[in-house]
């Protein structure tokens, strides 16, 4: 099944990240590309334990519908959210939070399971893996940047 760890330096409290990362309305920001939109379940703010959100998005020229859920949770330091249908076979998404010299370092582990056997193999190893972690990777410097600058309050004191 392939991984994908990122790790992620944040100038800005545990708490701030945490909430940002588990937001839906910055989700939807950090997305704009695949013109992402939360559709059903929690669409909008905080997501939180045992509550979900169903995505519709535009990748690979197809517009999909993805339902995941929050399936474990400790506020500030981690949760993790898991597929429930979606376009993979499955997925599961850690996301820890830990103090690092007076900021956090968020850390995420991506595990998913292609559909279509050989054929999902292959493309994980010819795009999708390259494509799921630049997808990552962007929601991180979006996290980063609400952050580490005033726009977290936009967000997050509604």
């Amino acid at each position: 099944m392939p991984r994908i760890v990122l790790k992620t330096k944040i100038k800005a409290t545990q708490g701030i990240v945490f909430d940002l990362s588990r937001s839906i309305d910055l989700h939807k920001i950090s997305t704009e590309q695949t013109n992402e939109e939360a559709i059903a379940g929690k669409t909008s703010g905080l997501i939180g334990l045992n509550e979900s959100v169903t995505w519709r998005a535009k990748h690979f020229g197809v517009y999909q519908k993805l339902t995941s859920k929050i399936t474990e949770f400790s506020a500030s330091t981690y949760f993790v959210d898991e597929m429930q249908n979606g376009a993979f076979k499955q997925f599961k998404h850690e996301h820890h939070f830990t103090e690092l010299n007076g900021g956090t370092l968020m850390t995420d582990i991506f595990e998913y399971q292609s559909p279509f056997g050989f054929l999902g193999r292959l493309a994980d190893a010819l795009f999708l893996k390259k494509y799921m972690t630049k997808l990552l990777t962007e929601r991180n410097r979006v996290v980063k940047e609400f952050a580490e600058s005033d726009k977290w309050e936009e967000l997050l004191r509604k």
